[in-house]
């Protein structure tokens, strides 16, 4: 190829050039799982050699850009979602969505490459390593990761929220409304998020000379109302329950109150509740939710915006984006309940029940 041509290599071309099959090389292109890696690794290689991807004619411009989004796609992931596919459209790109739990099994990211149809991706809390993100931006591959699921490489484009600040706002509301005795309910240990308002949760609290104890620390594998519920009942069904629950997200604090309900608990005048991302079904329960709001949507547009500047071909001079978050308070949390004042570690004192 000249240099500056805009066509692309064929699958003939890549097969020619690497000894193997065209449908091999078709194989590694579709993300098929029965490539041996070291072949995989070569045909991509030749790809990025020859001009990465499919035909294309002199002057087309690829439209579509990649959105994965591995989730199902509710009010969180699809207020994401919407804000790409409307940030994208005035410029003539096209969204090509990705998502569903199922998709998480999916091997996708090696054939964007290949694809004539595709200029771009924005991925959506990625479960791909930052290993695999490094070999597509290696590849010349134009991407931005949109809420990062684990810490992304240095020098890769991601747009993320302040869950580390937030969630210390809203741990420091806690903490001045008079509780110590403060249960959380974790996400997915393996989640940057997840980390970083546990992280933020802790910060008031040690503050305040309370340290973190595992009897009043949950984590749960996926965050859900359901088991925001089932972590909830655990602890408020400790022989000194907390005065408090710090839920990792709005859903699970949703559980939470379910919990307090069927246990007899008012909140928040026996119980305070909070959670993370101020979702529509925050506003919808009884009491509202206080909560830290994440701005989902603006998100969406900064990430577009990155990716751009990458297709204009432009120097990015700020790769790692961190939105600020706002801590809005609601009706789910109050000052401690009497009977716990004058404990110090929010304990009921000796004579009261804490139900």
């Amino acid at each position: 190829m000249k240099q500056g041509d805009e066509t692309r290599a064929t699958v003939r071309d890549v097969a020619a050039r690497t000894g193997l099959s065209i449908a091999t090389v078709s194989r590694v292109l579709n993300g098929r799982a029965n490539v041996a890696p070291a072949t995989r690794e070569r045909v991509l290689a030749t790809i990025a050699e020859l001009g990465r991807g499919a035909p294309r004619r002199r002057g087309e411009r690829a439209t579509g850009i990649y959105v994965r989004c591995p989730y199902v796609l509710t009010d969180y992931f699809g207020l994401i979602v919407s804000a790409v596919a409307e940030a994208l459209e005035p410029h003539g790109l096209q969204v090509i969505l990705n998502a569903g739990v199922a998709a998480q099994r999916e091997h996708v990211l090696t054939a964007l490459t290949g694809r004539r149809d595709v200029a771009g991706a924005v991925l959506i809390l990625p479960p791909e390593p930052g290993a695999e993100l490094a070999r597509l931006r290696d590849r010349g591959f134009p991407f931005v990761v949109l809420d990062p699921r684990t810490p992304p490489p240095r020098n890769l484009a991601a747009v993320s929220a302040a869950h580390f600040s937030g969630a210390r706002q809203l741990a420091a509301h806690l903490v001045g409304l008079g509780h110590r005795r403060i249960g959380i309910i974790g996400g997915p240990r393996d989640w940057l998020a997840g980390e970083n308002r546990f992280a933020g949760y802790l910060s008031p609290l040690a503050d305040a000379g309370v340290l973190p104890t595992p009897e009043l620390t949950r984590f749960v594998a996926e965050p859900t109302t359901e088991l925001g519920h089932h972590a909830a009942a655990e602890l408020l069904d400790l022989p000194e329950r907390p005065t408090a629950l710090l839920a990792f997200n709005d859903k699970m604090a949703i559980g939470a109150l379910r919990a307090a309900a069927e246990r007899g608990l008012r909140v928040p005048a026996d119980l305070s509740v909070a959670g993370f991302d101020d979702i529509e079904l925050g506003q919808a329960c009884r009491p509202m939710l206080t909560t830290v709001r994440q701005p989902l949507e603006e998100m969406g547009r900064i990430a577009v915006h990155l990716l751009l500047r990458m297709l204009g071909g432009h120097r990015l001079d700020a790769l790692h984006v961190e939105l600020a978050t706002e801590l809005v308070i609601r009706d789910s949390t109050g000052p401690v309940p009497d009977v716990f004042h004058g404990s110090g570690t929010g304990v009921p004192r000796s004579g009261t029940s804490s139900h």
